[in-house]
């Protein structure tokens, strides 16, 4: 992703908004809000870029998980059991 451009503050923003646009178009800003970071602008293909890369992982339960999933769960515990108990003796 590209470094941050500049920082501006939300009132700035209100009066120079044609400027922090083009300059959001090259590279993100930040906007302030009360001296304190609270948005990102940036352009659509860096958007989308984090989008692609963003972690699809999820977190679940072994009571919600599917059948399919929870023989292979099953399938690799045992599979991982069985070398432990070969590498012991």
């Amino acid at each position: 992703m590209p470094r941050l451009g500049g920082s501006y503050s939300t009132s700035e923003l209100s009066r120079k908004s044609g400027d922090i646009i083009a300059e959001a178009l090259r590279r993100p800003v930040t906007i302030t809000q009360r001296n304190k970071p609270r948005l990102v602008l940036l352009n659509i293909e860096d958007y989308a870029r984090l989008v692609r890369r963003s972690d699809s992982r999820s977190a679940g339960t072994i009571e919600t998980m599917s059948d399919s999933l929870f023989a292979d769960f099953e399938s690799a515990v045992e599979a991982y059991a069985q070398e432990d108990e070969t590498g012991r003796t």
